[in-house]
């Protein structure tokens, strides 16, 4: 049975597809971060707000102009 867990903790249904894929979000309402899953219903845990705006990424994104 330890031999089909998955990274989540949960039994496996069939292969391995990694770890859970969570994206970050702010509240439009209370501007706290939220960590939501892929099927996880557009809500915020604190104040249940349902405008959420994602979090700009990390990396540095530079366009060239003409």
């Amino acid at each position: 049975m330890s031999s089909q867990m998955q990274f989540n903790g949960q039994a496996g249904t069939g292969g391995s597809k990694g770890p859970v894929n969570q994206m970050s979000y702010l509240c439009a309402s209370c501007s706290k971060s939220n960590e939501i899953k892929p099927k996880e219903p557009i809500r915020c845990h604190d104040c249940g707000h349902r405008i959420l705006y994602k979090k700009r990424t990390p990396r540095m994104v530079q366009f060239e102009a003409r």
